[in-house]
């Protein structure tokens, strides 16, 4: 099942205490103090990955806590620090604290960010060590790690969005051109999950099919159109099999306009797919000819068609190199 937000809460570790400790030399009572300090507590740390399911891990995951700093030791011995917790999480993140309201958008693979600093190690009786008090009997106990609730929602980043309304044809375009294995039927909402292919080394997601009053939370409703935000350029699919086609633009149009009035202003491309299933040469001419008016560029499309599909893609190719 694909997760695209979760709570957590998560705590660094807490520093390790300083001890008390003396050196052990025949004859001499308290020899000197050499009292180790405690290590420090571990962070917690978020790192990016290129993986759109991974939050799904984390499903029944909602405690996360960084590894306790060691205390310290006689022998001037520090105390080992806690080892950093590192969250994986997808790209296209947003992480939110839910207390402050600070946030942090991961936007690459590899990225790092520190969401919550472990707790400094305590002093051990060596460091209050002076010339007016040569035997300490001071230590200070660890300090407490950071900890916090999060919101981390998830936003893909795509070069290229396929939106439309249900069987327009987009995971069945997303499978021909990549190298995805998007799901497909003869009914609607086949894609329940978002589906993500690489195309020529750029990113093309199949957003769930879009219905009248999905931004009101209908059919899928508003799940997945966060993730047209961060999609570079929208390539809307209408097939041949609505009786009005124009109509089936504007709706969804309206539809992602209403959600965030940004996404009226992304790059599109127009794509009138399933033309086998229209007889009359003149009927795809025409559609051509009124969607043109709209200034966008407007593509034909058999998924039957191999010679159909090849000459889209090279054109997309094209399209995407010179942006």
């Amino acid at each position: 099942m694909f997760i695209d937000e979760i709570k957590i809460h998560a705590k660094a570790g807490r520093g390790g205490d300083g001890v008390v400790r003396w050196r052990q030399e025949k004859f001499i009572d308290r020899g000197g103090p050499n009292g180790g300090d405690g290590g420090r507590g571990g962070s917690v740390y978020a790192v990016t990955v290129q993986d759109i399911n991974l939050l799904s891990k984390y499903k029944h995951k909602k405690e996360f806590k960084a590894e306790k700093g060691d205390d310290g030791a006689g022998g001037s011995r520090h105390g080992k620090d806690g080892e950093d917790l590192i969250i994986e999480l997808p790209v296209g993140s947003i992480i939110t604290n839910i207390e402050n309201g600070a946030s942090v958008s991961l936007d690459k693979v590899g990225q790092k960010e520190l969401l919550l600093k472990g707790g400094m190690g305590g002093y051990g009786n060596e460091q209050f060590k002076s010339s007016i008090n040569t035997t300490p009997t001071k230590a200070t106990k660890g300090a407490f790690g950071e900890e916090g609730n999060f919101k981390i929602e998830l936003q893909l980043f795509a070069d290229v969005g396929l939106v439309g309304l249900p069987n327009a044809g987009k995971s069945s375009l997303l499978n021909s051109m990549t190298n995805a294995h998007a799901k497909i039927g003869a009914y609607q909402f086949t894609t329940l999950d978002p589906n993500l292919g690489e195309f020529h080394k750029y990113v093309i997601a199949d957003i769930p099919g879009l219905i009248e009053g999905a931004s009101g939370g209908k059919g899928l409703g508003i799940k997945f159109l966060k993730h047209v935000k961060r999609t570079q350029m929208l390539a809307h699919l209408v097939s041949f099999e609505n009786e009005n086609m124009m109509k089936v633009y504007k709706q969804i149009r309206k539809e992602l306009e209403k959600y965030d009035k940004s996404l009226g202003d992304k790059d599109e491309i127009i794509i009138l797919t399933k033309t086998d299933t229209i007889d009359n040469p003149k009927v795809i001419d025409k559609a051509v000819k009124e969607f043109s008016k709209l200034g966008k560029q407007v593509f034909t499309l058999s998924l039957y068609d191999d010679k159909s599909v090849k000459a889209f893609s090279d054109a997309l190719v094209k399209l995407l190199r010179n942006k």
